[in-house]
């Protein structure tokens, strides 16, 4: 008798039951907006850094200046940490691929993303100072310009994610690309937090 033979194997792999839609770590987007996020969130600290480092060389803080009026802010910070529960929903309805659920919470996030907006331009109003007249100025306009920057970017693509959501092309890479939005807007909530300690609270209590 010849010598047993090892079965051929075949040479190619059957990925049909593959999902078609990665979720998560396992999207290379999500991974992409995780540096993204990372390159930004560095640019606030090194302007964290720069704004902690002028309040060392001045014996009073704001210099030359009141402290930027609470009103609008405070209300912006309450704004983002509401809008929090629409991202979440979102998030976690993206995967189901319902439409519906999906279009109602896109919506209810661009209108919180809206109110932030309108009152971001209002929040500029009450800096009590204007970003030529000194360092510390110039510090306060630069951050929260900066932020502006992210939360204007986040409104665009959101109002258009929701649009997506209005057509039957909500599905596949956009249901993904829903979830990695509201990743995002939780970076947008947070720099915007942290923001507002910086700029509303060093002021008061440092």
């Amino acid at each position: 008798m010849g010598a047993l033979r090892e079965p051929i194997l075949p040479l190619t792999l059957d990925v049909s039951d593959l999902p078609s839609v990665a979720f998560g770590q396992r999207n290379t987007t999500w991974l992409a907006n995780v540096f993204f996020m990372t390159i930004e969130g560095m640019m606030f600290a090194l302007m964290f850094a720069a704004y902690f480092y002028l309040r060392t060389r001045s014996t009073s803080w704001p210099p030359g200046h009141f402290p930027p009026a609470l009103t609008f802010g405070l209300a912006n910070a309450v704004v983002f940490v509401v809008s929090v529960a629409p991202a979440r929903w979102v998030q976690k309805r993206a995967p189901t691929g319902d439409r519906t659920a999906i279009r109602n919470g896109l919506f209810v996030l661009a209108l919180f993303a809206t109110l932030a907006t309108v009152l971001r331009v209002f929040e500029f109003t009450t800096l009590n100072c204007r970003w030529t007249d000194n360092a510390y100025a110039s510090t306060v306009w630069v951050l929260i310009g900066m932020h502006t920057g992210h939360l204007l970017t986040e409104f665009i693509e959101t109002i258009v994610l929701f649009a997506v959501a209005l057509t039957p092309r909500m599905e596949g890479t956009r249901l993904a690309d829903a979830a990695i939005n509201s990743d995002y807007w939780y970076f947008v909530v947070v720099s915007g937090l942290l923001m507002d300690f910086v700029i509303y609270g060093t002021t008061r209590f440092l």
